[in-house]
């Protein structure tokens, strides 16, 4: 079976940034995944924030280069009101209520997080790689 699976911002900044203790895991997960990667604007501006301040045009490209071998999500105003109704009902944050509602408007089959709190959420799609036995 073919997965779709939507990476939160801190699964892709851990991956490529190289973090020490979760790229392998991320790694992989990705080794293991039959499948497309797939990411959201939300994500790519979440990522490159803090180059962006640091003045790290070479992790700004890197990040670049990253998310063009990966599928891009849109983001329509059906993803924004199913936001707006996770943030009500579960009381998320703006990001990781956009984040899901992406995930769930484009029929994801995961959501790859660092994240426990969205595990219980909008049907159980985000799995914690970090959790994982």
């Amino acid at each position: 079976m073919r997965r779709t699976v939507y990476l939160d911002s801190c699964i892709a900044i851990y991956l490529v940034e190289e973090h020490s203790l979760y790229r392998a895991v991320i790694e992989d997960a990705l080794a293991d995944l039959n499948g497309l990667v797939c990411h959201s604007p939300l994500t790519v501006l979440e990522c490159i924030v803090l180059p962006l301040r640091l003045k790290r045009d070479d992790l700004v490209r890197k990040f670049s280069r990253f998310f063009a071998l990966n599928t891009r999500l849109a983001m329509p105003d059906a993803v924004y009101s199913e936001a707006a109704r996770l943030r009500a009902e579960f009381g998320l944050k703006t990001p990781d209520a956009l984040h899901m509602a992406t995930a769930q408007f484009h029929d994801c089959s995961e959501l790859w997080t660092n994240d426990n709190r969205l595990a219980g959420v909008a049907g159980g799609i985000a799995v914690n790689l970090f959790s994982r036995k």
